[in-house]
């Protein structure tokens, strides 16, 4: 198995580690390679997109490099029915649609769930916080939220968990995005969300 996290801009490290962890705790052999260029998504058997800062993300994954970009390869990916993970802004750019900040910024979404997302939606770094939340199928996490989007509309998507009046968890198929950070909980040894996103893929 290989798992492949865009290696652009975020908490590219942390996911690598977290998930490298997960697989362990999971017996499952394979590797996790970050990337920053096409090639490496398309041969891979899912991806996480991270957090980080959502237009640049954007614009790096949209670019073309010989004919290819990394959002294409994902976009297949998703049409192949396998697994990706975006957390943060990586939820944001999975999303079909985003708020006014998406819009004033010209963000390109991935359009792969169907939500509609508000950036920023509990204040900016200063404002990060960490909160117990019913994640469904795992149970009670630690969710740290660092200038956090959030879910303000669903479509056809299952929702997973919330918190106050926001939606931030929600899969579709076997696409999984979160609005919190998860990569950072496995620091302290919790790696049950990218264990669940682990068993998604086939």
């Amino acid at each position: 198995m290989r798992v492949a996290v865009v290696g652009v801009q975020g908490d590219v490290e942390e996911h690598v580690f977290a998930t490298k962890l997960a697989m362990d705790r999971l017996g499952i052999e394979g590797e996790v390679v970050a990337t920053k260029k096409p090639g490496v998504v398309e041969k891979s058997d899912a991806v996480i997109i991270p957090g980080g800062e959502s237009t640049t993300i954007s614009k790096l994954i949209f670019r073309d490099v010989g004919g290819k970009t990394i959002a294409e390869e994902i976009i297949s990916l998703a049409e192949s029915d396998c697994a990706i993970m975006g957390t943060c802004a990586g939820l944001i750019l999975l999303s079909k649609r985003g708020d006014e900040q998406v819009e004033k910024t010209k963000t390109k979404l991935l359009e792969l769930l169907d939500i509609k997302v508000k950036r920023n939606a509990f204040g900016r770094q200063r404002e990060s916080f960490q909160v117990p939340i019913e994640f469904k199928g795992i149970g009670k996490v630690e969710a740290i939220f660092i200038r956090a989007p959030a879910i303000v509309e669903v479509g056809n998507v299952e929702v997973l968990a919330k918190f106050e009046n926001y939606v931030v968890a929600v899969r579709q198929k076997k696409i999984l995005g979160l609005a919190f950070h998860p990569e950072l909980s496995a620091e302290y040894g919790d790696t049950r969300v990218h264990e669940y996103f682990l068993k998604l893929i086939c």
